[in-house]
């Protein structure tokens, strides 16, 4: 296992940017009304939480916020495969 393991704070930019990611890939950024992604990465667990408010015409804004945080955990496990 490398000893140089990405920190915190990678970890939490990492996951963020992914769920960002799949919404803006989902939506055009004035489409967008509100949302919040919440990464917290302590002692080796991750949490994601997304919320999202957006017009359900394009897509569902329930699965494209699921889909946000399922990107953003994957994003995170790839980053400690590498």
């Amino acid at each position: 296992m490398p000893t140089d393991e990405p920190t915190d704070e990678t970890v939490v930019q990492t996951a963020s940017d992914a769920a960002e990611g799949v919404i803006f890939s989902q939506y055009k950024q004035s489409d967008v009304r509100d949302y919040d992604v919440t990464v917290v990465f302590e002692d080796g667990v991750l949490e994601v939480d997304v919320y999202l408010n957006a017009p359900a015409d394009e897509a569902d804004p329930e699965q494209v916020a699921d889909d946000a945080a399922l990107a953003a955990r994957h994003a995170v496990d790839d980053l400690f495969e590498a």
